[in-house]
């Protein structure tokens, strides 16, 4: 079995941080977009409401997981 570094943990956890910003930038185009329509749908709104907030919550606790492997410096 191989044991990950710590520099490779962090760019595991790095990775999947921007893969979730991503997501939330996603999400916050559907709230445009769904804005932007003529008749809005509140539960979709409610929707993406909530999960933004669950990649929020997603993003901060990876980022306080990241701090437990500080970035190594060249």
């Amino acid at each position: 079995m191989t044991t990950l570094s710590n520099s490779e943990k962090r760019a595991v956890i790095d990775s999947r941080i921007k893969s979730l910003h991503h997501v939330k930038f996603n999400l916050d185009i559907d709230v445009i977009v769904e804005n932007a329509k003529t008749q809005t749908n509140a539960e979709t709104l409610a929707s993406l409401s909530a999960a933004q907030t669950s990649v929020n919550a997603q993003i901060a606790a990876l980022t306080t997981e990241a701090a437990k492997y500080p970035e190594e410096q060249a």
